[in-house]
């Protein structure tokens, strides 16, 4: 068995992969699996993974599919991977030589189902640091965790006694599958190091803010119908109805005002709104929204009225923003 599989799902990325590729073949854990899958590719991209795939035949697993998106080409790999943990990594990130030899010897150490690292958001003109800390249990999972899946090892075990997989067709992936992990993990372990630099395109699903921002909604939704189905969204209520807000009205709500089509935007902005209401009618008296703290102070002044001002404030920001980087 390998100590770890690492999943790289490609689709056109060309410019990134070798990098990416490389980062991991150069690892010092040698007891390494790293599995591409070529989800579609019409550039390079499968010339330079099968080059690596014909010099590392020992290291290397090549798929290759139809496109179906990140998602589909994670799941589909998943059968394939022999590792004791697995591991997923983005085709235009890369990582440091002792990441995954480090992660795994903390894994075998602390008995853990989980552990996760941190990491160097990378854009073109500087770099900031994400640095983690340890969860106290599982609520504090749900309320404080950084969701992305290529920071962590996942016990293989886990992933296949819970049948988890990753939501197809929709955008934020990782936070569904993250959280529907979370009543399941016993023990996580954190690599205090920032092993991953998550490199920002501007052209990057993840950047791109169109109608489809909306389908965090979906997600969300998922998770709590998920909780509902397993018996244990009581036990977790207060924490996931603070999630459902926080997400819509903080994160959620900057990626939609940079949607660049009024009415499209408009739109989206309002199905954000009438859905936290619909879904938590009395969300104002979340126990968590009495916490001290700017985030808290917001959320709980947001009504339709103050929404609008916010959205119209928001844009101006976004918009002044793009004018510096433009000019810069």
């Amino acid at each position: 068995m390998k100590k770890v599989s690492v999943i790289v799902p490609f689709y056109n990325v060309e410019e990134y992969i070798e990098k990416c590729i490389k980062s991991l073949v150069e690892q010092s854990l040698e007891d390494i699996e790293i599995i591409l899958i070529n989800d579609g590719s019409k550039d390079g991209s499968e010339e330079i993974a099968k080059k690596y795939k014909s010099k590392y035949p020992n290291k290397i697993v090549y798929l290759k599919k139809e496109n179906g998106g990140l998602s589909d080409a994670r799941n589909y790999a998943l059968p394939y991977a022999k590792g004791e943990y697995i591991a997923f990594l983005d085709s235009d990130d890369y990582v440091e030589e002792e990441m995954y030899k480090e992660m795994y010897e903390t894994a075998i150490m602390d008995r853990a189902d989980m552990v996760e690292c941190d990491y160097l958001w990378e854009y073109p003109e500087e770099t900031i640091a994400s640095k983690g800390r340890a969860y106290k249990d599982r609520r504090d999972m749900i309320l404080n965790a950084r969701v992305v899946a290529w920071n962590k090892l996942i016990k293989r075990e886990l992933l296949e006694r819970t049948k988890i997989k990753f939501p197809v067709g929709l955008r934020y992936e990782d936070v569904e599958f993250f959280y529907k992990l979370i009543p399941y993990i016993n023990t996580i372990s954190i690599v205090k190091k920032p092993f991953i630099h998550y490199v920002q395109r501007e052209n990057s699903i993840s950047n791109t803010q169109t109608s489809k921002t909306a389908q965090i909604i979906d997600v969300l939704d998922n998770v709590i119908e998920f909780y509902k189905e397993k018996n244990i969204f009581d036990n977790y209520k207060n924490e996931l109805e603070y999630n459902y807000a926080r997400y819509l009205l903080c994160s959620s709500m900057l990626r939609m005002i940079m949607i660049e089509e009024k009415e499209e935007r408009d739109k989206t902005v309002k199905l954000a709104w009438n859905k936290l209401n619909e879904r938590f009618p009395k969300w104002k008296e979340n126990p968590y929204l009495k916490e001290k703290g700017l985030k808290n102070k917001y959320m709980k002044s947001v009504n339709e009225k103050t929404l609008k001002i916010y959205e119209k404030l928001g844009r101006i920001r976004f918009i002044r923003k793009k004018i510096q980087e433009k000019f810069a």
